[in-house]
């Protein structure tokens, strides 16, 4: 008797799950309410991408052993459209034109062919005949494969001689390598060692992209990829987010990558860097003179590392998305970050929450994004301590990006109903894309509550305004839900609201 076939599903089946899709990407939910509603349009838009990577996903795990009846490929077509979906929602509304938000669905249902990606399903060691049997689409004769993805599976030494072998044979035609999470758990000399095979096998390749992020690199990690990264000269994106760059770590680097003149993509996140390390961070930076996206938060970097690398990025004209949030620059690092963000002429995206900024730092970033010609469409400055000192200074850089802004975060922050209502008359403007509001937490009572909300409430395509957290008595909330009445989606909630705030609650001082 033959058994029943689970996978692949019918067209009927994979069009009900796109519309399952669009629903959810397209209601109200807890997500929703933090990160914005998507439009129909949006929603119909990634619906079909998340699907489709979802189905070339769970296919090529299925083709591993076509023998089996199809239910785990099932189960991974439902976990991958979901997690998928997920991240659609974090990334919230955006343009027409804003299409960069999922690259990695774009790139994988286009070159789907040419992609192979182990990291599916949970996180699990990987023995030897594992590796021989999982990894043998990629010893097969005229195999195409340029894009690998290895995350996810814990390569023992067994199993990393096994693996080190086919890419060793296959390295002249690898262009993008993603080594993430490839040693979780291992023993630190068996890590090691391992790293060092796979540097071995894939030295003297040219890579587009190079990922070893979530491997506890330290110094010794770096050092034993050290064969690959001596003989990069091409990359495009290197990625080292959660790896273990110390200080001495970003030396090695440093020291160990020959070029950087291609490099557009630059991560580094939750890193133990500090001021050392970004030094020598900041070296990479001054020598790559085609960055386009860096991104240096969660490195625990003061001052003086604020400094160094603010100066670097000065050689940095085509950036276009900057990322330092949760570090410790201070104002000092604010005020040389401000001076170099005026010259990037296509700078779209910039992330600086929590730097203890204050208001020295924050009025010099303020005034050189409002001096540069970039069309700012994302300004993170959530978390550094402003008060209604500098809203003037604030509100003119906002007004002078009113054709290009769709994100704004100032939460947890002082502004107060005097920042508030100051923010609000430069919001009243014409902002044609604007999407996301946020000054949740900041002291807010009624007076700058409504007239934030009278601000953002007729705009064409906005999606959500967040004040939750402030002091609104429930008369001011009331107020506000009023001005939204006829677009309740379009507020988020309101139930950490304190009517009892300590900011004394008196009259209003007016910033000059």
């Amino acid at each position: 008797m033959r058994s029943i076939k689970l996978w692949p599903p019918s067209q009927i089946t994979r069009q009900v799950l796109v519309d399952r899709i669009v629903k959810n990407l397209a209601s109200p939910s807890i997500l929703s309410r933090k990160y914005g509603l998507l439009s129909k349009e949006e929603a119909e838009e990634d619906a079909k991408l998340i699907e489709s990577a979802a189905f070339v996903a769970a296919s090529q795990y299925f083709d591993k052993d076509p023998d089996n009846d199809g239910g785990s490929a099932v189960q991974l077509y439902a976990k991958e459209s979901s997690k998928l979906m997920v991240e659609v929602i974090k990334k919230g509304s955006r343009g027409k034109d804003d299409r960069e938000i999922l690259p990695e669905l774009v790139a994988f249902t286009s070159d789907h062919e040419t992609v192979f990606d182990i990291s599916g399903g949970r996180r699990a060691y990987i023995e030897a005949e594992e590796a021989r049997e999982l990894l043998k689409p990629l010893k097969e004769s005229g195999t195409k494969y340029t894009k690998i993805c290895f995350s996810n599976r814990s390569f023992g030494l067994p199993a990393g001689h096994v693996a080190a072998s086919i890419l060793s044979s296959i390295k002249d035609q690898l262009t993008d390598v993603d080594l993430s999470d490839i040693v979780s758990r291992r023993p630190e000399p068996e890590a090691v060692e391992v790293m060092k095979m796979f540097s071995s096998a894939l030295e003297g390749s040219n890579l587009n992209t190079l990922n070893l992020s979530n491997n506890s690199l330290g110094e010794r990690g770096i050092r034993a990829f050290g064969d690959l990264l001596k003989s990069q000269k091409n990359l495009v994106g290197l990625y080292l987010m959660n790896a273990g760059i110390s200080e001495h770590a970003a030396k090695a680097l440093r020291e160990l990558i020959p070029s950087t003149n291609k490099l557009k993509i630059l991560h580094f996140h939750n890193n133990v860097t500090k001021d050392d390390g970004a030094v020598a961070i900041s070296q990479i930076v001054k020598e790559s003179p085609n960055l386009e996206d860096f991104r240096c938060s969660s490195t625990r970097i003061g001052s003086v590392g604020g400094v160094a690398l603010a100066q670097s990025l000065q050689n940095s004209t085509l950036l276009k998305k900057l990322d330092l949030h949760d570090n410790m620059f201070g104002p000092d690092g604010g005020v040389t970050l401000g001076r170099t963000l005026s010259v990037p002429v296509n700078l779209t995206e910039v992330y600086l929450s929590h730097l203890r900024l204050q208001h020295e730092g924050v009025t010099a970033i303020v005034n050189g994004l409002k001096d540069s010609t970039s069309a700012l469409e994302v300004l993170d400055l959530a978390g550094n301590s402003l008060t209604s000192e500098s809203a003037r200074e604030l509100a003119a850089c906002i007004a002078s990006k009113k054709n290009s802004l769709t994100k704004l975060n100032l939460s947890e922050n002082e502004l107060k109903d005097a920042g508030a209502i100051v923010i609000g008359e430069a919001l009243g403007g014409d902002f044609s894309r604007l999407s996301i509001v946020d000054l949740s937490s900041n002291g807010i009572r009624q007076g700058g509550a409504t007239a934030l909300a009278k601000a953002v409430v007729a705009k064409p395509g906005f999606r959500l305004l967040n004040i939750n957290g402030n002091f609104l008595s429930n008369k001011g909330i009331e107020d506000v839900k009023e001005i939204f009445k006829n677009s309740p989606r379009m507020l988020g909630s309101l139930d950490d609201n304190d009517p009892n705030g300590e900011d004394g609650g008196g009259e209003l001082v007016m910033p000059n």
